[in-house]
């Protein structure tokens, strides 16, 4: 059987192209953690490759007849929320049936019953794994998957219970665990439902002596990976296409994969090994992906609304500086997501090309919803863009769509930046592309759209209470940003959100300007 690039769940070398999942660990730094008897947190974004690392890291441990490793999911816990027994009941059945099953140990799974009987659910698990490692002289040690799926007092008592036994460790407790999450044990905010307290995973289970993080692949890795597709097909990679590859998804393994398995498994000019892979081929395949949104994309799209997520997201969006009251917790959380990334010396981006696509469409699908039918007045005969009935087209919807229109966001600050970009996005309507740039601290968005044989490229900025005209630094700014595009004109779009002023039917309107490179541009008052 071909083996292709793997989209869900865990990989299988004999099933899915995979680069070594232990080269992706510091391996020596995991094996000093582990003789030192420490205790530690693995955390990365949805659908990375955490659970294919930590069954090797299983693998490599039993193999070096030194500890038991073994690996257990604990998410099908998150169903019991607040009832302790019915999750700590669901820990101990998934840590039984794992070491049934990759130990050949029933220890767990014929006892667990009856401890959870004797100590009752806030002490089971812990009960359990000291009686159990005091079963075999060979140290324990657990890989503990999705723990920051649980909820509520689960939560709080399986961390409590794993700390409990820290002390007995290595001869009456795992000598070492491996808790592993989309977010550090420390950013769990735990909603107490029988104390009412909010607690933080930090304060139970403050022995965590290190947090790694699981990075996304390098640029050379998304050449390795794709190679492994090229030496089993013979059907290239063009070098432009590893680029391409590299820009879209910034080596997020998810989105690695799945451009990878739309292009050559999914379209019809990819499935042919005959022809290359191109640049132009990934495109397209991500704009497919963009407007399926699979699984991966619709969980991260359900975090925007978290006032976290918001408070982050907001700023950089609207190309602001974070306001003060936004905490480096906060922007971690973010990053942790896998929305943002941090570099040295930059300001926090988003993640790559494709999230900066998905994320304002998902933050204007309801304001696309709400839209009218639009009627395409903007092209000419020959099927081209006509700019000037677009910008007719536009002042018109604007006057009389726009006020409503900005109460569907929720997103109030970028409001008038998704309006726009809906209304864009219904013009292009899958036939033409709007590329997004968010330039964080210089209070402006830019857009480009591509469509009907047309460039057309927009900067936007908000004129808000306490702030000077931004009409002077607009044109600056549009002068660089054509600069960039190799354009002579573009559009600046000033959104007037002051308190105060006129409807918007009323002050809505166009004007030429020139910048102060000596370009003729159109200003677009709304």
């Amino acid at each position: 059987m071909k083996r292709f690039f793997n989209t869900a769940g865990p990989c299988k070398p004999d099933l899915h192209y995979v680069l070594p999942p232990l080269a992706r660990f510091d391996l020596a730094e995991l094996e000093s953690l582990i003789a030192a008897q420490k205790y530690f947190v693995l955390h990365a974004p949805r659908q990375t490759g955490k659970t294919t690392c930590l069954l090797a890291l299983q693998d490599y441990l039993n193999q070096s007849g030194v500890w038991r490793g073994l690996y257990f999911n604990v998410e099908p816990a998150q169903a019991a929320r607040d009832d302790v027994r019915s999750g700590i009941h669901t820990v101990l059945s998934q840590l039984g049936d794992a070491a049934r099953r990759v130990l050949n140990d029933r220890f767990v799974e014929e006892r667990k019953l009856r401890l959870l009987e004797e100590a009752g659910a806030g002490a089971a698990l812990a009960t359990t794994l000291s009686r159990w490692a005091e079963q075999d002289a060979k140290p324990l040690v657990l890989l503990v998957d999705e723990i920051d799926a649980l909820v509520g007092d689960t939560l709080i008592s399986a961390l409590r219970q794993l700390r409990s036994g820290y002390a007995n460790r290595p001869q009456g407790f795992p000598q070492s665990i491996l808790l592993c999450g989309v977010r550090d044990v420390r950013d769990y905010r735990i909603h107490s439902s029988r104390t009412q307290e909010i607690i933080t995973g930090g304060s139970a289970f403050n022995i965590k002596a290190e947090s790694l993080r699981l990075g996304d692949f390098s640029q050379s890795e998304v050449a390795q990976l794709y190679g492994l597709h090229t030496r089993e097909t013979g059907q290239p990679f063009e070098p432009e296409a590893l680029a391409e590859a590299w820009r879209l998804t910034r080596g997020q393994p998810w989105l690695v994969n799945a451009l990878a398995y739309e292009a050559c498994f999914r379209m019809a000019e990819g499935k042919d090994r005959a022809r290359p892979v191109t640049a132009e081929l990934l495109r397209q395949a991500a704009e497919n992906l963009i407007l399926r949104r699979d699984t991966h994309l619709d969980q991260l799209v359900d975090k925007l609304r978290e006032p976290r997520v918001r408070r982050v997201l907001q700023p950089i969006l609207a190309g602001e500086v974070l306001a003060q009251d936004v905490s480096d917790d906060d922007v971690q959380y973010v990053v942790d997501l896998g929305l943002l990334r941090r570099e040295r010396g930059r300001a926090p981006a988003m993640a790559n090309d494709i999230y900066k696509e998905v994320v304002p469409r998902a933050l204007n699908q309801t304001t696309q919803d709400f839209i009218p039918t639009l009627q395409p007045s903007w092209l000419k005969p020959d099927g081209r863009l006509d700019l000037n009935a677009l910008l007719e087209a536009f002042l018109a919807f604007w006057r009389q769509h726009g006020q409503p229109l900005l109460k569907t966001s929720h997103y109030p600050e970028i409001a008038p930046h998704l309006v726009l970009m809906a209304f864009l996005q219904r013009i292009t309507n899958g036939e033409g592309t709007i590329e997004r740039e968010y330039a964080v601290g210089a209070g402006r968005m830019d857009l480009c759209v591509r469509y009907a044989g047309e460039t057309l490229a927009l900067e936007l900025k908000v004129w808000r209470d306490g702030r000077p005209d931004p009409l002077a630094e607009g044109l600056k700014q549009l002068d660089g940003y054509l600069v960039r595009l190799g354009l002579s004109t573009g559009w600046l779009v000033l959104f007037d959100q002051r308190s105060g002023q006129p409807p918007i039917e009323q002050r809505t309107r166009a004007e030429q300007a020139t910048t102060p490179a000596g370009r003729s541009v159109t200003v677009v008052h709304a």
